[in-house]
């Protein structure tokens, strides 16, 4: 994982940031490429160019963060998406 500063200026990526602060977010790109932007704020337990999906600690921390939060069904997503 790679680490990059992003500029006050730059306001749409900045918009979506504060609204990752809350909510996970999906973002498509223009080609079809989806990512998925996600605060990690308040873990500093990984290492940058680790595989963060084999960082046990990192998952429990995640899993732990989304309990009590309204699941939402895959077919929804899959909708959402147009999949």
């Amino acid at each position: 994982m790679t680490t990059i500063n992003i500029s006050g200026r730059a306001k749409t990526l900045n918009t979506l940031l504060r609204r990752a602060k809350s909510k996970s977010l999906i973002l498509k790109s223009s080609d079809g490429h989806r990512f998925v932007l996600s605060s990690v704020e308040g873990w500093d337990e990984f290492e940058v160019g680790e595989d963060i999906t084999q960082n046990k600690r990192l998952m429990k921390h995640l899993a732990e963060r989304r309990k009590g939060r309204k699941a939402i069904p895959l077919e929804s997503v899959k909708a959402e998406l147009g999949l």
